[in-house]
């Protein structure tokens, strides 16, 4: 099994988490990036990780494959509960979600 690229803004890594608290579980992240994204049973959505496990952990993160970066970003800004954070690993600054500058 191959180590899998990470996405990252020049060369950065990323991660991704959702605050379930503003999720309206609409599953738009899921149709955007089923790797990264489930709805779980409760209707909300939570990320998953590189082996396809679901983290219910409250601000669980998980890494933003470059190959689905695109489709993390699509998801973090079509998300009517404005509720998908993106950050950089090395400071925790957020890039792309409600908390992006």
């Amino acid at each position: 099994m191959g180590v899998q690229q990470e996405a990252g803004v020049g060369g950065e890594a990323l991660e991704v988490w959702i605050d379930q608290d503003l999720c309206t579980g609409d599953g738009i992240c899921a149709q955007y990036a089923p790797e990264v994204f489930e709805l779980d049973i409760d209707g909300l959505a939570y990320v998953k990780s590189p082996d396809d496990e679901l983290l219910q952990d409250k601000g669980a993160t998980t890494p933003v494959p470059l190959p689905l970066l695109t489709d993390v970003v699509d998801s973090a800004r079509e998300c009517p509960g404005d509720c998908i954070h993106v950050r950089r690993v090395a400071d925790r600054v957020e890039v792309y979600g409600p908390d992006a500058e």
